[in-house]
């Protein structure tokens, strides 16, 4: 296996907005606008270099880089704490339950409500994989490393993650559920709402969007159909999730009308089976194949690997993995089963 993932750096630029010219839009974490991405890249590397331990307004960017071929193929990103910097806003679905005696009928009626519940919490995000490379298991390397990068600073993540995925669009970039809602209140298309967001920030929802709860029923029936799901092609991404122990709690962005996920971060399934191990001076002959990383922050670094456990209290990788890794006996390593 010759692909790992490590920190991203200035010099991945051009191959950062390659990937995300290939997104078809309504990536709000990776937009195709070069100045954008470029922040991006500064941020993440800021979040990389601070002191400290505690969660913090932190991004951290990562890409797949195929080691052979000195090539990037896909990228995924972190956020220590939202909601530090600007105010983190979604919807959250209510039931509003309403009787009349005199009728003899209940009503039961659904509202969207701004909310910012989910500040402080931990993202993961930007996950994308360049077309030509989903078959196989890179797509569960760049979601996973993710997990195991928080294991190992733990203390730099909050106690509850959230992952945001695109809703459903047309093939324009044109969402329903914007156009019922929010395009009334901002004279905007969907693409030019999100690409406003992604480059200036949340501010303007807080100046513009409505703050008294929205009654679904109200709502076009092309919007209604749409609330809490994902885009076809962020399917397989929601499965990845819920099998890491993510759910669905009436959580949905409000741009796009996407669900939010959310997981106890020590009870996300890599998270709470990762387990820390010593690296041996023996090579790996056979053992298993696992989701392995070393190095802290900037120097952290996941890949695919054969492991073997030794018996005293350390464990061999194979010469690829550790020639990726460029780990040294006596590193700590962060293992998960594949």
């Amino acid at each position: 296996m010759s692909c790992r993932i490590r920190a991203a750096r200035k010099g991945d630029l051009r191959a950062f907005y390659n990937l995300a010219k290939l997104t078809g839009g309504g990536f709000t974490n990776l937009p195709a606008e070069k100045a954008t991405l470029e922040a991006k890249l500064e941020r993440g590397a800021a979040g990389f270099a601070r002191e400290g331990d505690t969660p913090g307004d932190d991004l951290y960017v990562f890409v797949l880089e195929n080691v052979t071929a000195k090539k990037i193929v896909g990228t995924c990103q972190v956020f220590g704490a939202v909601g530090s910097e600007y105010p983190f806003y979604s919807y959250l679905i209510s039931t509003l339950t309403q009787k009349s005696a005199e009728l003899g009928r209940t009503f039961r009626n659904q509202t969207l409500t701004l909310t910012t519940d989910l500040e402080g919490a931990s993202e993961v995000g930007g996950l994308f994989l360049h077309p030509q490379e989903r078959a196989g298991w890179l797509g569960m390397l760049l979601a996973r490393s993710r997990y195991l990068f928080i294991r190992a600073h733990r203390q730099r993540f909050g106690d509850v993650t959230l992952a945001e995925l695109r809703g459903v669009m047309d093939e324009a970039g044109n969402a329903p559920f914007w156009d019922a809602l929010g395009g009334r209140f901002f004279g905007m298309s969907f693409p030019e709402a999100d690409e406003f967001n992604a480059v200036h920030g949340t501010q303007f929802i807080a100046d513009l969007f409505p703050k008294s709860p929205i009654y679904v029923s109200m709502l076009p029936e092309a919007a209604r159909a749409v609330i809490g799901q994902p885009h076809p092609t962020g399917r397989a991404a929601l499965k990845m999730l819920e099998t890491e122990g993510f759910v669905w709690d009436s959580y949905v962005d409000v741009f796009d009308g996407g669900p939010t996920v959310t997981a106890r971060t020590d009870d996300i399934r890599t998270v709470r089976d990762c387990r820390e191990a010593v690296l041996s001076d023996a090579v790996a002959e056979g053992g298993s194949t696992s989701l392995i990383a070393s190095g802290r922050l900037a120097d952290f670094l996941a890949c695919y690997g054969r492991v073997e456990d030794k018996g005293d209290g350390t464990v061999a990788i194979d010469a690829d993995a550790r020639a990726m890794l460029g780990a040294e006996p006596g590193a700590t390593l962060w293992l998960a089963g594949r």
